[in-house]
């Protein structure tokens, strides 16, 4: 399921500054390069707007409140938790991976983390604990580093913090969960946000 949410009004007021000056140099890019190198500066500005989704303190540290995606994260997975589910729970951006884990800290959500900086042995040590853990747990990775050749089936939840141009990509990280020797059903959200670039995604 896709869940759509709405931004607070500080985050739409960043998102909207934010906008203006993306469509600014998206059309400077445009109209002063080539059709490569204008695609590239278009994308690089794009990726602002994808980080105020996540979260505003991605581009402005000094924001101290947690964001719609964070809080609808820390119910569903206190709720999970609590009922003994496992999940995974992926994002492209590894600086948002920083600002969830404080939040499971905070919430005592236990949990493992896995990203492009983590060695090959530290990876199946990881895998190998979250598939031998007997309590509850949740795997926090980076949508690349987590989506192929995992095995993954203690989890039956999969949350997507943001979307990727490429639903396939998407997908091979959901089947970390959802392939053979899997024996639940598998749950898999993609958390959006309302009236912003990742709807456009969405749409491509």
């Amino acid at each position: 399921q896709s869940v759509f949410l709405e931004m607070n009004e500080d985050q739409n007021r960043l998102y909207q500054y934010f906008l203006q000056e993306v469509r600014k140099v998206v059309k400077s890019a445009f109209s002063d390069h080539n059709m490569g190198k204008a695609k590239i500066i278009a994308l690089t500005a794009i990726l602002r707007l994808r980080q105020i989704c996540l979260s505003p303190r991605l581009v402005d540290p000094s924001i101290t409140y947690l964001s719609p995606k964070l809080n609808f994260l820390s119910r569903q997975l206190e709720t999970l938790q609590a009922e003994g589910y496992s999940g995974l729970i992926f994002s492209q951006f590894t600086s948002f991976l920083d600002l969830i884990e404080p939040t499971l800290i905070d919430d005592k959500i236990s949990y493992l983390r896995m990203d492009g900086k983590t060695s090959q042995k530290k990876r199946k040590d990881l895998v190998d604990s979250f598939q031998n853990s007997t309590n509850p747990l949740f795997f926090l990775m980076s949508l690349k580093t987590g989506g192929i050749g995992l095995n993954l089936t203690k989890a039956n939840y999969v949350f997507h913090m943001d979307p990727w141009w490429n639903p396939s990509v998407e997908n091979q990280a959901t089947d970390r969960s959802h392939r053979i020797g899997q024996a639940n059903r598998v749950f898999v959200t993609k958390i959006l946000m309302k009236d912003s670039i990742e709807e456009k995604i969405i749409e491509i």
